[in-house]
């Protein structure tokens, strides 16, 4: 099935919401019996095609170390993403996602200069948003597919937000106007292959608000597309209010 075979008010499934977090995540925590340790930097982990995770580590990092020591080379962890609002919002974690099991190495012929592979054998997957925790099954993980958006996302959100608060502003004559009421600042929460999120902010509190593409993005080109086609029915549209994005 392809993403124009998707209606384009589906919401994605927490499998694929993992996997596109995994996808998009350029940081994660690693927790063992022995300690914690927050890992930084792009290319420290992949997902198969079969949704199996694998993490390339310096040789001489403490995780790595561990690994080596442990009884039959295998090693219990907790893997730990989360993922933020690439937008200044207030409360921008937008979810969570914990992936409990076993490390272990890959084998010699994955080891590279100065770095060694290891392999997850996962136990557990779960996935924790405002709407709550919910486990992720194995198979259903191995299914899904990252959001086409998953890379890319976090630079046309801080695009938008950065030189583009014209389209914010004209977004939200798609917002019922009763939501409107006592807003102060109207945010890019989020972008996937279905449509943008829009975070509108109270002095105490907020409201997302999901405006679906009217047809959902195939491929990354089609992103510009599919924001120009919600701006154009946002145009037509005179019940909205408008509101500046910015203070």
């Amino acid at each position: 099935m392809t993403a124009d075979d998707v209606c384009a008010g589906e919401q994605a499934s927490p499998a694929e919401r993992v996997r596109t977090v995994l996808a998009a995540a350029e940081s994660f925590t690693a927790v063992t019996d022995a300690h914690t340790c927050d890992l930084v930097g792009g290319g420290l982990h992949s997902v198969g095609d079969d949704g199996r995770l694998l993490l390339r580590l310096p040789a001489d990092c403490r995780l790595a170390g561990e690994v080596a020591l442990a009884p039959r080379g295998t090693l219990a962890v907790v893997l730990k993403f989360t993922d933020l609002a690439p937008v200044a919002v207030r409360d921008r974690v937008r979810s969570r996602v914990t992936v409990a099991g076993w490390l272990a190495q890959a084998g010699p012929e994955c080891e590279e200069s100065g770095t060694v592979t290891f392999r997850m054998v996962t136990a557990h997957v779960a996935l924790e948003t405002e709407a709550g925790p919910v486990t992720v099954g194995l198979d259903e993980l191995a299914l899904a597919r990252p959001d086409v958006l998953a890379r890319h996302e976090a630079a046309m959100l801080t695009h938008l937000v950065d030189d583009h608060a014209e389209v914010v502003d004209l977004l939200t004559r798609l917002v019922d106007p009763r939501l409107l009421q006592g807003v102060v600042r109207v945010w890019p929460l989020a972008m996937d292959r279905r449509g943008i999120t829009l975070r509108l902010q109270h002095a105490h509190g907020h409201h997302d608000v999901p405006l679906p593409f009217p047809r959902p993005v195939g491929d990354p080109g089609q992103s510009g597309e599919r924001v120009r086609e919600l701006l154009a029915a946002a145009c037509a549209c005179r019940r909205g209010s408008r509101l500046p994005s910015r203070p």
